[in-house]
């Protein structure tokens, strides 16, 4: 128990306590929503994370120090604008949720003045479809993007070198996580594209409309 800090394992009982919470409200019928489960164990495997709050962390140009952990280099998406009062460091899993991809995220809360959308009074309409990812209503065509179609050779030739490996051997774990670092690739490129086309859509619209 010294090993670690004792700031995230308070952070675990806080969460597991607020859990118990929303489950007791729920079963009440005080809770609005669908019905919220007991909580449960985490898988070792799956998604793992640690929060740190103020005293535990401190934030620098190119390091983060956690407590009991030290100085960690990071590569930053954004600089925070104001100083964070807490960080979560997430481990990264597969697309089945189960297989770890020894990738770290650091989410930072920090408190900042809401942005205000540019006013507009126009509206669009949206249709999903199968070869073009959407289509508009001001007659505009969206493609998705498409990375496994340039990367279908080196895909096949990953696929083929774990399946040749014995299960539960070290050339095996070794050859699962280039897979699943390649699918990773592969779900981030397909969630920026969604995140700025959405992004894109909300600001130059105040209306939109989605068929059901």
């Amino acid at each position: 128990m010294s090993e670690v800090s004792n700031i995230p394992l308070q952070q675990s009982l806080n969460d597991l306590n607020q859990a118990y919470q929303n489950f007791f409200t729920s079963t009440k019928g005080k809770r609005k929503g669908r019905p919220v489960k007991p909580p449960r164990f985490k898988i070792r495997k799956s998604k793992q994370t640690a929060r740190f709050t103020k005293g535990g962390f401190k934030v620098g140009q190119h390091k983060v120090y956690l407590a009991k952990i030290g100085k960690l280099k990071i590569v930053w998406s954004r600089k925070p604008p104001n100083v964070p009062s807490s960080v979560t460091v997430i481990k990264d899993v597969g697309a089945n949720g189960r297989s770890p991809l020894h990738r770290y995220f650091l989410s930072f809360v920090v408190e900042t003045c809401a942005k205000v959308l540019p006013k507009t009074d126009n509206s669009v309409g949206i249709d999903l479809g199968i070869k073009t990812f959407a289509t508009l209503s001001n007659g505009q065509k969206i493609d998705a993007p498409k990375p496994l179609k340039k990367r279908i050779k080196k895909y096949r030739k990953l696929s083929k070198s774990l399946s040749n490996k014995t299960q539960g051997s070290k050339r095996y774990e070794k050859a699962r996580l280039r897979v699943a670092k390649f699918n990773a690739k592969l779900k981030d490129t397909r969630t920026d594209f969604l995140h700025k086309l959405s992004t894109k859509i909300i600001r130059e619209n105040q209306t939109i409309v989605l068929e059901v």
